[in-house]
């Protein structure tokens, strides 16, 4: 627990939330997962809490939907790294009110009332592309980013790293659309990556998604999802790499609602345990998850090393 003896008691009534959600909430990926677990959070807690959300906000107008939720909640929460920016300018005009960023990485210029949750996408890309080798029957693999910023491209990194470690031979294509839920680029980039031999396919991308989807059915490959275990669903789907958004939303609501909250930057990962970060493939064989095992061991001692962000 953090905090603890001594932190300063809440005033009487509901902890009033805000949530920022910069797409779709059912976007299958990043925002469905912190939505998700905004209404875990929700049910938890129960009258003690009385949560808003805005969705589908456009960087451009970040800034004044976070000055709306700073002047009503408590509790204000940006989904996402690429709410980070306009937090840093939000919250040191409303000193009194705590800020959490989903997904935001380490920095200096972080302001006194703001914590930043980094879901450590890197690490468990690796596991992805470990997983992805183990079920390519091409021996090619893929993976589709939105934005090409550090997370995202480091991610794509690590997916590589993690395919080659199971096959150094493998063939791996990585693309960046520039855009989290361009439909048609994240189509046209799975497609590229089919027509050269990649049968298994991966990504961080929102609504994009769908453009990712239409290929690979068309095609007959295959996806591994990200952010939540959604197996049993879609045949589409062969695994899912968790990346505890969810899990990160209900922390932030917990702790303030306990008390013991606290602006920090702290990275979740697989060391939070399988709520935070985890690997599943839908129907893997005892030697797969032996492997995955072994491997996420090996992450965790440091004697596989992946990027931080």
């Amino acid at each position: 627990m953090l905090g603890g003896l001594g932190a300063p008691a809440r005033a009487a009534g509901p902890l009033n939330v805000g949530v920022l959600i910069p797409g779709s909430k059912s976007d299958k990926g990043w925002m469905e997962s912190g939505y998700d677990g905004m209404k875990a959070a929700e049910k938890n807690l129960g009258t003690k809490v009385a949560v808003k959300f805005i969705e589908n906000v456009k960087f451009g107008d970040m800034e004044q939907v976070l000055v709306t939720l700073a002047g009503k909640n408590e509790l204000v929460i940006g989904i996402g790294g690429q709410t980070q920016a306009s937090v840093f300018k939000v919250a040191p005009r409303f000193p009194k009110v705590k800020f959490a960023i989903i997904g935001g990485n380490a920095d200096p210029k972080k302001p006194d009332n703001v914590s930043g949750y980094d879901v450590r996408q890197a690490e468990i890309a690796f596991v992805a592309g470990a997983s992805a080798a183990m079920l390519s029957k091409t021996g090619g693999v893929s993976y589709v980013g939105g934005l090409e910023i550090p997370a995202i491209k480091n991610a794509g990194i690590e997916f590589g790293k993690g395919a080659k470690y199971i096959n150094p031979n493998i063939k791996y294509f990585e693309s960046y659309t520039g855009d989290f839920d361009d439909v048609a680029k994240a189509k046209e980039a799975t497609l590229a990556a089919i027509a050269q031999g990649a049968d298994i396919h991966y990504h961080i991308l929102n609504l994009g998604l769908r453009g990712m989807e239409q290929a690979a059915r068309e095609k007959g490959t295959h996806i591994i999802g990200s952010y939540t275990d959604r197996c049993g669903t879609d045949p589409l789907y062969v695994a899912y790499s968790i990346t505890g958004v969810g899990f990160q939303v209900e922390y932030a609501m917990e702790q303030v609602a306990a008390g013991t909250w606290k602006p920090e930057f702290k990275p979740f990962g697989l060391a939070m345990g399988p709520k935070s970060s985890d690997m599943v493939i839908c129907k893997a064989t005892p030697e797969q998850k032996a492997k995955i095992e072994e491997i996420k061991k090996d992450l965790l001692s440091g004697k596989i090393k992946v990027l931080d962000a």
